[in-house]
């Protein structure tokens, strides 16, 4: 297999194959011929940079074609993509670039500074910016040929009780979403696919274009913030046909701005955190879409969705897609793993030397196999509390772990108190979430500050501040509370769940 050959380059070279809005405004559309081209000639550049099959390429650019284009040439020789979020830091970036230890970075030219702080060359990391004429101007390179488990992709998880881990796809990862995209985003062939999700995300790697490509639609890419006004305008002019947002931005749309109908628009999608009745109705009542739920993991990809053509019962993620076994066990969501076609090869192991120069170049040497998290055939317990009622149809109670769910983000507590505590007024530090109208929760740090400090909105601004500048911003305490000691056990452990019911 080799999606690059097997679906880029098979399309008809006429047919859109993505719509780009770039953040000064300009608009322009890509056809797969030119898709194709470009990524075939970026592989070639690759390649002669001394990239080859099983090394790492990492990413750090924006929803803009060159992001795509820089994947599929990575699917196209067999190279491992790993695609970064651009919020992330320097601090961040390095721990990414240590796990991983990629050959060479692509990226564009407003992040620069920041990887430059992360100091990839001393990692042995070469870089390259774009957008560059020069990465696309040699000779292309033929597809090779790919294994359903060769490695194609690392996803790092948020962390929830370390640092984030990350999680090895193989080459099925790809073909595997023609199961979701079939029962769940269910786009037609030749309409338009707008996936909002940020590079980085396990839905941004399923659903910006390779499911859509999948199905013979096209992708939109807008290169800019999230403002519900703009958005409610860019579905309505360039008439999208299937949407795929975080349950946050179908709140905050349907609570800032005027929900009116949309023509075009024929499907919704929602993932990534629980979507609140409410706004199902909104949503339907103003335009008569509905939004359809759904839920997965990082390491497993898609497993339940409210599927396309069945009525949606507003607050469930829906059933188990065909043909996947799940359950719920003891009050937790269980999933068997072989057969779920997504389902990850296993963590990138960052705890010892890689066998060779680049730690994918060995898979079997190079992944940590965690026997009740990876790939093993041991059931997976997702840590997710659901019920089921009568009918199948799961219901998300919460996490079994202490993951916070912020306007979609999935945000390790760890992260945030280890940013904390490195500030020289902090003592501890616990982090939980806190209730939030609009974004469903908020990050709420609860400080123990060293002597000689005292709590101020000032001190609270500033530790904000200072989380911000050491990780991604999305992941700053919103909420900042001083305390003058944490819960704990007896065994010295936070009691998290204490706190959250104080909050």
């Amino acid at each position: 297999m080799n999606f690059a050959r097997d679906v880029v380059d098979a399309a008809d070279p006429q047919r859109l194959a993505l719509v780009e809005l770039a953040r000064d405004g300009r608009r322009r559309t890509w056809s797969f011929g030119e898709v194709a081209e470009r990524a075939a000639r970026l592989a070639g550049t690759f390649a002669r940079l001394g990239v080859g099959r099983g090394d790492v390429v990492m990413t750090l650019i924006g929803n803009r074609p060159e992001w795509v284009f820089a994947m599929v040439a990575c699917f196209r020789i067999g190279a491992v993509a790993l695609p970064c979020n651009t919020q992330l830091r320097a601090h961040d970036l390095r721990q990414r670039i240590a796990a991983a230890q990629p050959a060479l970075i692509v990226c564009d030219e407003r992040h620069a500074a920041e990887l430059a702080a992360a100091a990839p060359e001393a990692q042995g990391a070469r870089v390259v910016t774009v957008p560059d004429p020069s990465l696309f101007a040699g000779p292309p390179v033929e597809p090779v040929e790919l294994a359903p488990d060769d490695p194609c992709l690392i996803i790092f998880t948020s962390g929830t009780t370390g640092a984030p881990k990350g999680v090895v796809h193989g080459q099925r990862f790809l073909a595997g979403q023609r199961l979701q995209t079939a029962h769940w985003l269910a786009p037609r062939p030749g309409e338009l696919v707008w996936c909002t999700a940020a590079s980085g995300w396990s839905k941004s790697a399923r659903n910006v274009f390779v499911a859509p490509w999948l199905a013979g639609a096209a992708a939109l890419l807008h290169d800019a913030r999230f403002d519900p006004h703009e958005r409610l305008e860019l579905l309505a002019r360039e008439r999208v046909n299937v949407l795929c947002m975080a349950p946050t931005e179908y709140r905050v749309i349907a609570k800032r701005a005027t929900l009116a109908p949309l023509p075009a628009l024929r499907g919704c999608v929602a993932a990534g955190e629980p979507l609140n009745p409410e706004v199902i109705h909104a949503w339907r009542e103003a335009l008569g879409v509905e939004i359809r739920d759904g839920y997965g993991q990082s390491e497993s990809g898609q497993v339940t969705a409210a599927r396309a053509g069945e009525p949606v019962r507003p607050g469930s993620m829906g059933r188990p897609l065909p043909g996947v076994r799940a359950w719920v066990e003891d009050g937790e969501l269980v999933v068997d793993p072989a057969t779920v076609p997504t389902f990850c090869l296993g963590y990138l192991d960052a705890r010892r030397p890689p066998a060779s120069a680049h730690p994918l170049a060995s898979p079997s040497r190079a992944l940590r196999m965690d026997g009740d998290r990876a790939a093993t055939g041991a059931p997976w317990r997702t840590g997710d509390r659901v019920h089921v009622d009568e009918d199948g149809f799961l219901w998300f109670e919460g996490r079994a772990d202490d993951v916070i769910i912020s306007a979609g983000y999935r945000i390790g507590p760890f992260e945030v108190e280890s940013a904390l505590v490195a500030h020289p007024a902090v003592a501890e530090a616990a982090v939980v979430a806190a209730p939030d109208e609009e974004r469903g929760a908020i990050v709420r740090a609860v400080v123990v500050l060293r002597d000689g400090f005292a709590p101020s909105d000032a001190l609270a601004r500033e530790l904000q501040d200072h989380v911000k500048a050491r990780t991604a911003p999305y992941k700053y305490p919103r909420r900042v509370d001083f305390a003058g000691a944490l819960p704990k056990t007896p065994t010295g452990k936070i009691r998290r769940a204490l706190l959250r019911a104080q909050g």
